[in-house]
């Protein structure tokens, strides 16, 4: 069993909304590695990275990509940083990778100030985002099999896109047999 779509991308690209209508489109279920790293630590992601320290977080973020690429079967959406593991992005080998790209501006007018996303708190949260976006981009485009620029579109509009990707690249049996599922 594996995923019929992984979906990547920095906060604030719709990881978590778009996988969620990219599941329904393709009538699979969907799952958020985040959720599982929250269920089975028995705290907020922001309560991780305060009590145990990012390293804590990143060591449960990869065993739930891991548990998760080999159990589920319909839409799953890893954590923005899950990428930075070389054995998470080994496991992406093979699987059919959309990267959601979001522009920085874009970005943090999406993401604001979230307490709930830890790494984007601070003093100066564009500085941080636009550093953030510099590291990961390139292992984002790395592990993509699909690219999406989110900049412009309404969800529903990036589902539509991905899925004519998909299409043209024969994924995801060809995006459903063309809907017809």
């Amino acid at each position: 069993m594996s995923p019929r779509a992984v979906v990547v991308g920095p906060p604030g690209s719709g990881k978590s909304t778009v996988g969620r209508l990219l599941a329904q489109q393709l009538e699979v279920t969907f799952r958020d590695t985040d959720d599982d790293i929250v269920d089975r630590a028995g705290k907020s992601i922001s309560e991780i990275f305060t009590d145990d320290g990012e390293p804590a977080f990143r060591a449960l973020e990869e065993d739930a990509v891991a548990v998760a690429l080999a159990e589920h079967d319909g839409v799953l959406a890893v954590g923005g940083g899950a990428v930075l593991s070389e054995r998470t992005r080994g496991r992406l080998v093979g699987h059919t990778v959309v990267f959601l790209n979001v522009g920085m501006a874009e970005g943090v007018r999406r993401t604001g100030v979230s307490s709930a996303r830890p790494l984007l708190a601070g003093v100066n949260p564009r500085a941080t985002y636009k550093a953030l976006l510099e590291a990961r981009l390139p292992v984002y485009r790395e592990v993509a099999t699909v690219e999406i620029d989110t900049d412009e579109l309404i969800p529903a509009a990036v589902v539509s896109a991905i899925e004519e990707r998909l299409r043209e690249a024969g994924g995801v049996e060809a995006a459903q047999h063309e809907r017809g599922a």
